[in-house]
């Protein structure tokens, strides 16, 4: 690999985020390119952009000119590029615990409130909408948790689960979710949020983050 990677960014996006917490826990070197969603109608909409990634969405990951979108497909790259240290546990089973949880908020949550869905439903009802799904997300995950964690979402360790977790609690919280009727997963993004490597992914530290949101 001839140059450094750069990460197509919004600092608040959770798709960004979980990309952004896996490239520090693998300690790979990076530079961010700020994409804002939302001033002058979207930086991802622009002609400019999709050049780069014709789908219009962040995270990219630019690698040696190459570009590579959606989060999962670009950690399950820079897993295979850097395998040490692991996003997946050796254990085969494990392994399909930590991929089904990953899934169950990568799939079954985020999409449902991401940026261009609640532009569709609208202002009156996107916060409603939003808490309503990741309510009901929730709930499948809390239930799987109760099965699968130890310290973290699958054991003890750090795994691709615990990625998807921690963006989609933050976003829980800034749409007023009560978080209380899930003991599991406030446990363990607590824990998660202790680690440097989801302080210095936090949305209030990126370059691109308002002074008012730091």
């Amino acid at each position: 690999m001839s140059s450094k990677l750069i990460l197509c960014s919004y600092f608040r996006s959770s798709c960004s985020w979980r990309v952004r917490a896996v490239l520090l826990f693998k300690e790979i070197d990076y530079e961010t390119k700020a994409i804002n969603l939302v001033l002058d109608g979207g930086q991802q909409n622009s002609e400019e952009y999709k050049a780069i990634n014709p789908n219009g969405t962040v995270p990219a990951l630019i690698v040696d000119g190459q570009c590579l979108n959606e989060s999962l497909a670009i950690i399950e790259y820079l897993e295979e590029v850097y395998p040490s240290p692991s996003v997946f546990p050796k254990d085969p089973i494990k392994r399909a615990q930590t991929r089904a949880i990953a899934q169950m908020i990568v799939s079954g949550i985020q999409p449902l409130q991401n940026l261009r869905v609640l532009q569709k439903v609208g202002d009156e009802k996107k916060g409603e909408w939003a808490v309503f799904w990741m309510t009901h997300g929730f709930k499948g995950v809390e239930k799987m948790l109760e099965k699968t964690s130890g310290k973290y979402c699958v054991g003890d360790d750090v795994t691709f689960a615990d990625f998807s977790l921690v963006p989609q609690v933050y976003n829980a919280h800034r749409f007023g979710v009560d978080m209380s009727q899930f003991p599991n997963v406030v446990r363990i993004n607590d824990e998660l949020s202790k680690l440097p490597i989801f302080q210095e992914s936090h949305p209030s530290k990126q370059p691109d983050c308002p002074a008012d949101l730091r």
